[in-house]
Order: C-alpha cells, then structure tokens, then sequence
C-alpha cells in the first residue's frame, strides 16, 4: 500500500514537473524569441493588439517614471502603469520598471523643497513602488547618472566620498523596496563611447563591491546606434562584461528609410544579440506614429512589417 502511495506521489510529482516546463516553454516562445534571452518592448497608455506577436518582456515607457506617478504630491496615479504590469503578469513576461531615480522626468514640485523634505519624499515614493509592483523581474534604479542627476541629490548623499554618494544610497533603498528584484543602472551614451563607458563602469563596480547591483543596462538609441562602428560596440560591451555582471540592452532603437534601417540592424543587432554577457534586449517602442523618433518603426501603422521587422522575425527563428 505504501509503494503504491509513493508510486502515485512520484507520477503525481513528474506530471507537474512536465506541467511547469510546458508553461515556461511557452513562455519562452512567445514573441519572436526562443531560449533564454528576452526580446521586449514598451507599453505607453494601452497594449497594442500586436504586442505579444514580437515581444516576451515589458518596460511601461513613461508610466513608471516618478513625474508620471506623482505630478502633484501625495497624489499618486499607477493605472497606467497597472496595465503594463498586469499584462506583462498575465503573460509570464518579465516586468522592468523604469525609473525610481532620475534628473529627466522627477516631479515638478520636489526641486523646491527643503533637503529633509526631499530625502524623505523620495523615500517614500521608491517604498511605494515596492509595495506596487513587489514581482517585477527588474527595476531601473538610476538612470542616466552620467548625464541626468537628480535636483535633489545632494539631499540623499551627494557626491560624497564615492563620487557616487547619491547613487549608492538610491541602490540601498531600492534593495530594501524590492527585495525579488534585479536591480539595474541605466545609461545612453555608452555604446558609442569607451571613455564614457570606463566612467560607467567606475560607478558600477562601486555597486558590485557593495553588492547592491545585478546588471547593466545600455539604452542604445539611434543617435547613437545609426553611425557607431562594430568594433566600437564589441569594445564597449567587452569593458562592460569584464564587471562579471549581465548586460541588458534597455532602450533600442534604429532610424532611417526601409533599405538604411535594414542594413543597420543586420549590422548591428547580432553584436548585441550574440554577445554571451547581453541577456535581453529592450527596443524602445515598434508602431509608426507611437515611437518618439521618426523612422525608427518596424512596424508600419497598416500593421505591415518594414524590412527589418521581416529580417528581424528570420534571424531570430534561425
């Protein structure tokens, strides 16, 4: 009776194992990408109907960035970002959230307030990103440290000893609010630039040595992407990877006219995809008239491919 109790208990344990590896399989098939990286996009006010034909992995474009949240203070506005995260839930895809601490778009009304004041606001509005979205798979914690500090960093530590004060504090909260999460720095700039990237990789390993830090994220948008040079790139991600830490391509986008847009993703895409330190790539919106520059669509408003969406769709199937 006891061997077929345990004989039943072991058929019941392999059917669920079967279960569990159908789902993540399917999981990692949605979209245009099998395996282990990711292929993802953002979502602005609503999915797009289409969305889950190309991408497995979301990242709410502006609808997590605190100005969006919190434009008047105390009053807080997540429905927006609710549906990036619901749907990317519902689906099994990994949910980034973009971003906790950033000069760009923090709210109008933080740069006038008395440094206990600021420290404490931003406290609280990273504590309650937390509490929101407790499962997302990643968090933007800085972003664009090199070229956006925040109006109110002198209140969370300053330059300090470090160099990088502010940035350091911004990670140790961010490790307390989102203890599931993998915490990532995000920047543009950098895979065109070595020199730059060397500053970069100053302020990472100063989160390694801490451990407050799980990736890197390199935004690669067309002003960078359009004219930089394959050795260039396998540069950057080299110095990058020597962190030891993964790299996520967070924010890519390539312009130009069907046969130039072509060309330079098949130029440039597999430097990105094939690198071993590269788990995922992010493109930075796909629908004409929905991306925030001209040209850098694949997929025209008649629900057509362009030429380098149709490559795209090969390559990764291949």
């Amino acid at each position: 009776m006891l061997r077929l109790k345990v004989g039943k208990l072991v058929s019941s344990l392999a059917l669920a194992g079967v279960l569990l590896s159908s789902v993540l399989v399917n999981q990692a098939d949605a979209g245009l990408v099998n395996g282990s990286k990711f292929l993802g996009n953002v979502i602005a006010g609503s999915v797009p109907a289409s969305y889950g034909t190309y991408w497995n992995q979301v990242t709410p474009e502006n609808s997590t960035k605190w100005g969006s949240v919190e434009g008047s203070r105390n009053n807080m506005n997540w429905s927006q970002a609710d549906t990036a995260y619901n749907y990317a839930r519902s689906n099994g895809f990994p949910f980034k959230f973009h971003t906790l601490v950033w000069g760009s778009q923090e709210p109008g009304w933080v740069s006038g307030l008395s440094a206990a004041d600021q420290k404490a606001e931003v406290t609280q509005w990273i504590k309650a990103a937390g509490q929101r979205y407790p499962n997302a798979a990643f968090v933007d914690v800085v972003n664009e440290p090199l070229h956006a500090k925040p109006s109110f960093r002198n209140a969370i530590g300053g330059d300090g000893s470090t160099g990088w004060d502010w940035v350091i504090w911004s990670f140790q909260q961010a490790r307390q609010a989102f203890p599931n999460s993998k915490l990532l720095i995000n920047e543009y700039g950098i895979i065109s630039d070595p020199s730059l990237t060397d500053q970069y990789v100053n302020i990472i390993n100063q989160l390694k040595s801490r451990g407050l830090i799980d990736g890197i994220g390199i935004q690669c948008h067309q002003f960078n992407m359009d004219t930089v040079s394959v050795n260039t790139m396998n540069t950057v991600l080299n110095k990058l990877a020597a962190t030891g830490l993964p790299i996520y391509v967070s924010e890519l986008d390539i312009t130009g006219d069907d046969n130039t847009q072509l060309a330079r993703y098949k130029e440039k895409f597999p430097v990105l995809w094939q690198h071993p330190s590269v788990k995922g790539v992010t493109l930075w919106g796909y629908i004409q008239g929905q991306t925030w520059k001209a040209n850098t669509h694949l997929l025209n408003s008649n629900g057509t491919e362009r030429p380098a969406l149709q490559w795209l769709r090969q390559y990764l199937r291949s």
